[in-house]
């Protein structure tokens, strides 16, 4: 695979206001009547104030109201809970798991105008075996590891230079001497935590063709002194204090704070970081590196996968008309306004959002291979929690936190695992 597009722009403004209030579930059934529609989304930041925006205008235009719902880092746990009573949010955000989750409960979108524009690089990732698909994929995500420019120049880093983890950690020393945070991580939305494996784990595991284990994960088996090389490295920077000394107090708006002002050179987080951080500081010179590779000789990667993705729940009350608000994002000005706050590029051809200066890293990396996001593409559903869990123990230095954490990887592996 190649990367698609780095997208970027900082000076999207939107009108914020209030999208309506209600209850989880929608009421009203027609155009009629008074009609409600639910939106969950599980994206912070600018990428939900540019959703929020975007359900405002439908709500004006249409005389609906929106109920707009982003509850951050409990919008997985509360969708696990409204999967179950099978009370779904009208239309949601599915975070990567149209298929794999969420497919059963989602109205197929084959059919719709805007299906046909659906690029060609997103389309599988969100198409099952029987070539259906369930959502519109509003942007692409491609990430690397993001970055501040000016600090890693100050502190002599030269980001060409970053192959292997080894190299990073050499980075870290250098910026660590500097006076400066080498790795920034809010730890308190423990979604954060999370992001670093789901980083670091497939230079381990899948993007070396020669060891890679990836069939071995597809069919259930897990090796656990594998995981504790990975959780291992997290625990090496904690030592070595690498990250930020508040990092299970800090959260992901204090991460963009230290990015924006000059603080802190790295963060395990896609392109709408960048966009984010250019809300708090627009002169912030920041950049972005692919994930460096476990071994010498192995080359670095990025990771593609869902960002914005947004369905329809099937058996909504207002059906007819959430239909309408998915329609309503698939236009290109609306989709435009939401992939630039993404940072990223349309998943539908047609769809032209600035890219900004992130433009040269996607010039440079164009040739760097990509691969999924580790837990959605190898793990069970239901083990990013675990990971979130087990790095907080890491970074608490708890006894035995690494060898724990493998042990317990390997245990939910096991328990979710479904052969296909």
């Amino acid at each position: 695979k190649k990367l698609i597009a780095l997208a970027l722009s900082a000076g999207m403004v939107f009108s914020l206001a209030a999208c309506g209030s209600g209850s989880d579930s929608s009421e009203g059934s027609g155009k009629d009547g008074e009609v409600t529609i639910t939106f969950s989304t599980n994206v912070v930041g600018g990428r939900a104030d540019a959703l929020q925006a975007a359900c405002e205008a439908f709500a004006e235009e249409t005389g609906y109201t929106v109920d707009f719902q982003a509850p951050g880092e409990s919008y997985e746990e509360l969708m696990k809970t409204k999967m179950s009573a099978n009370e779904l949010p009208d239309v949601f955000t599915t975070h990567g798991w149209s298929v794999a989750r969420y497919s059963d409960y989602l109205e197929p979108v084959n059919d719709m105008e805007w299906a046909a524009d659906i690029n060609e690089q997103i389309k599988p990732v969100i198409t099952d075996k029987e070539g259906n698909m369930y959502v519109l994929p509003i942007d692409m995500d491609i990430a690397g590891i993001i970055c501040n420019m000016t600090v890693l120049e100050e502190a002599g880093v030269n980001p060409d230079e970053i192959k292997t983890w080894d190299d990073f950690a050499a980075a870290c020393d250098k910026i660590k001497a500097a006076g400066k945070t080498p790795i920034h991580m809010g730890g308190k939305d423990n979604w954060t935590i999370g992001q670093y494996f789901d980083w670091a784990a497939p230079s381990y595991f899948v993007t070396d063709d020669a060891s890679s284990q990836a069939d071995a994960l597809k069919g259930g088996e897990f090796d656990t002194a594998t995981w504790e090389k990975v959780a291992g490295m997290m625990d090496e920077w904690v030592k070595a204090g690498y990250f930020n000394e508040d990092v299970l107090t800090a959260d992901y708006n204090s991460d963009t704070q230290a990015l924006a002002q000059d603080e802190a050179a790295f963060c395990f987080y896609g392109n709408s970081g960048i966009v984010d951080t250019l809300n708090v500081n627009p002169d912030a010179n920041l950049g972005m590196i692919p994930i460096p590779a476990a071994n010498e000789g192995d080359e670095p990667s990025l990771i593609a996968g869902e960002d914005i993705a947004v369905g329809v729940w099937k058996d909504s009350p207002v059906k007819e008309e959430a239909i309408e608000l998915l329609n309503y994002l698939a236009q290109p000005d609306v989709a435009k306004g939401i992939c630039e706050a993404a940072g990223n590029k349309a998943g539908l051809n047609g769809v032209e959002a600035e890219i900004g200066d992130i433009g040269a890293y996607y010039d440079k990396y164009a040739d760097v291979e990509t691969f999924p996001y580790f837990d959605r593409e190898y793990l069970p559903s239901g083990m990013w929690d675990v990971m979130c869990s087990t790095g907080a123990d890491i970074l608490a230095q708890k006894d035995g936190a690494v060898e724990n954490a493998a042990k317990t990887m390997e245990q939910n592996f096991n328990d979710k695992y479904v052969s296909e």
